[in-house]
């Protein structure tokens, strides 16, 4: 496993850090639960492999992420990593607030201290919300107490309101998204990678796969990949383009399986930190191709659901980006027509905006649907 380090904190870790969004889930009575017997043998097959920094947050696998995470770390494994988790700034009101929720994830976790403790999703607004409750006095208490070593945040916004926040306090480490295909626009990107560099500040990234979209190609941009002498997967393309910048400290990848656990391990033991001008070159024209082909910059995050109508957001720009990805726009059209059946599809959406207004990518997000739709059926006759 090769180790990276973060800043002025003067310490190091993993540079595949363990993303715990994505467990794998099942039914259960009819609940949707983390498989919990996959889900811990994947953490400790990471741990087992090198991973030494573990991501997990309160809202996690409809809240369940942090109790397996705690389980997972049982049996000696917490003292072997760094844990991560956020302060859900949502749940916010009062400022008594912010402890009854640390209380509660310490308890799920079962620790008595978190190492990098994340004010979660932060935009411009959530951050004043919280700030002017008091939260930054509360981190400083925490860390004087000794219940967390580090406080820390993580972004979902536009550049601007990324300098103000990281300004605003004296941080000791970020979390953005970054990816081959977010250097340049709205978002923090290479921008925001350098300002936290200039500050010393490490940066923790996620959705470095854009939720596993930069994981499965077009035929177009795997042709270029495979131009180059040593055959790489696209996700060690993307994996080894991120851990080219020296102010990125970690890289959080969430995995649904042993295999993909296993595979990351493979591609973390051999990455250096260097890529030449050519595999520079050739990520350039991948993020050139790949553009000129998604219809949609969702993630599959989730944080717009569940819709109040019942609308499955993800599923439907998914299936939108799918139908250009592979050249078949039925593979849309056909989706969509089972989530409509499922009684999941765009025809309930009214246009409430709720989940425009959660969403990190900032998608218009009743506008796209109704363009998936429109798209769909213009290019089906």
């Amino acid at each position: 496993m090769q180790y990276r380090n973060f800043g002025k904190l003067g310490v190091s870790h993993s540079a595949f850090g363990l993303g715990c969004m994505r467990f794998p889930m099942k039914e259960v009575d009819g609940n949707s639960v983390v498989d919990e017997e996959n889900a811990i043998s994947i953490i400790r097959a990471a741990i087992d492999g090198g991973v030494d920094y573990v991501d997990t947050a309160y809202v996690y696998s409809r809240g369940q992420n942090e109790s397996v995470v705690g389980r997972a770390l049982a049996d000696g494994y917490r003292e072997k990593v760094a844990l991560a988790t956020k302060l859900p700034t949502w749940n916010c009101e009062k400022t008594e607030d912010f402890m009854r929720l640390f209380e509660e994830q310490l308890a799920s976790l079962n620790t008595d201290h978190i190492d990098f403790y994340l004010v979660h999703a932060l935009n411009r607004s959530a951050w004043e919300k919280v700030r002017d409750l008091g939260v930054r006095e509360f981190l400083d208490e925490l860390k004087r107490e000794g219940r967390i070593k580090y406080a820390c945040f993580s972004f979902h916004d536009n550049y601007d309101a990324f300098e103000y926040i990281l300004n605003d306090y004296d941080w000791d480490m970020c979390q953005i998204q970054f990816n081959y295909l977010d250097v340049v626009g709205d978002r923090p990107g290479l921008r925001g990678l350098e300002l936290a560099g200039k500050k010393n500040i490490p940066v923790v990234i996620m959705e470095g796969l854009l939720g596993g979209k930069l994981a499965s190609v077009p035929a177009d941009v795997a042709e270029i990949f495979d131009e180059y002498k040593e055959k790489r997967t696209p996700v060690e393309w993307a994996f080894r383009w991120l851990c080219n910048f020296p102010q990125v400290a970690t890289v959080l990848s969430g995995m649904t399986n042993l295999e993909m656990t296993k595979e990351n391990l493979r591609i973390f033991d051999s990455i250096d930190g260097s890529m030449t001008d050519e595999e520079l070159k050739i990520v350039e024209r991948a993020r050139e191709a790949y553009l000129a082909r998604i219809r949609v910059g969702c993630t599959g995050c989730k944080y717009c659901m569940p819709c109040p109508q019942g609308v499955d957001i993800p599923a439907v720009f998914s299936a939108w980006n799918d139908g250009y990805r592979f050249d078949d726009i039925s593979i849309t059209s056909n989706k969509l027509s089972r989530l409509e059946k499922d009684e999941k599809g765009v025809s309930r959406c009214v246009e409430c905006g709720a989940c425009s207004a959660v969403c990190p990518q900032s998608i218009d997000i009743p506008t796209m649907l109704r363009a998936a739709v429109f798209d769909s059926q213009k290019n089906n006759g």
